[in-house]
């Protein structure tokens, strides 16, 4: 009996954030172990699911590094990374768009379905959704200057059409986005899957961008931060006490935020039902990037 109660208190605790957010647009960023681990994948269905029942409107977009590098391996097509960013030739490209509009965005497509939902997988190729231009990285070289990387078919969201996202969503359809779009001129262009996210949340006035990543969130000295506001990451950045991956995650919620989105969280997708403990908790999980505390 104590059990069962507990169980409805915590159905308690959650109603006030149901109602909050019921209606709501939640883009979810799916990625890392969550991806991989077959109990996380199949908890992250459910949940997603569940979002759905009672009223929230997920938005997913994926990665699939993992599946990429063994793709790749399997063809002898070797893999170059500049601190830590993929550089993508036109067979390499090929290989990606195959991976992630293929195989894995079917993929969570299927799993979704199996667990009660009603989900369709495009690209930002899809409906023209994201416009993009190719990516220059900016790096520091051995003499300590500034230069440009060419990181081949890599791009940078310009510009997103929400309009099928929206149709899809008025349909009480579950979006699943691959990170591939096109240049102006047609040309495919492998993205970020963070950027992309970040993109789409800020086109679709999302109310929430979440991030599942591989940490608990965002570490300053060794310890979680469970909240930073944008001039705060803009200083972590300078002193180096945000560093290496965790920029371009920090710099995309800032994106999103910068384009009306009203809080962005980076959160440690390696638990289960993580987004559940974020949203309907009352001291959430991760770190949460707002423009004000």
């Amino acid at each position: 009996m104590q059990n069962a109660i507990s169980q409805v208190k915590s159905i308690l605790e959650a109603l006030p954030y149901i109602r909050e957010f019921s209606e709501k647009i939640i883009v979810i960023k799916y990625g890392g172990a969550a991806m991989v681990k077959e109990e996380l994948k199949e908890s992250f269905a459910r949940d997603i699911v569940l979002l759905k029942y009672v009223g929230i409107k997920p938005v997913i977009v994926h990665g699939g590094g993992p599946e990429i590098n063994q793709f790749l391996k399997n063809l002898n097509l070797p893999s170059k990374f500049i601190q830590g960013h993929r550089v993508t030739d036109k067979a390499t490209m090929e290989v990606v768009e195959m991976v992630l509009s293929g195989k894995v965005n079917k993929e969570i497509v299927s799993l979704i379905s199996s667990k009660g939902g009603k989900s369709v997988g495009i690209s930002g190729k899809d409906g023209r959704t994201g416009i993009a231009e190719i990516h220059k990285l900016e790096i520091t070289n051995e003499k300590g200057e500034k230069e440009f990387a060419d990181l081949g078919l890599v791009g940078e969201i310009k510009k997103v059409d929400s309009s099928l996202l929206q149709s899809l969503l008025s349909h009480d359809f579950i979006p699943v986005i691959s990170p591939v779009a096109e240049s102006e001129d047609g040309e495919t262009l492998n993205i970020n899957a963070d950027t992309m996210a970040g993109a789409i949340a800020g086109a679709l006035n999302a109310e929430k961008l979440i991030l599942l990543t591989d940490t608990e969130g965002v570490l300053l000295d060794g310890k979680l931060a469970n909240s930073l506001t944008k001039t705060e990451v803009f200083e972590n950045i300078s002193s180096g006490k945000i560093s290496g991956g965790m920029i371009p995650k920090v710099n995309c919620c800032i994106t999103a935020i910068e384009l009306g989105v009203k809080n962005a969280h980076i959160i440690d997708g390696r638990l289960e039902h993580s987004i559940l403990l974020e949203l309907f908790t009352n001291t959430g999980i991760g770190t949460m990037i707002g423009k004000s505390k």
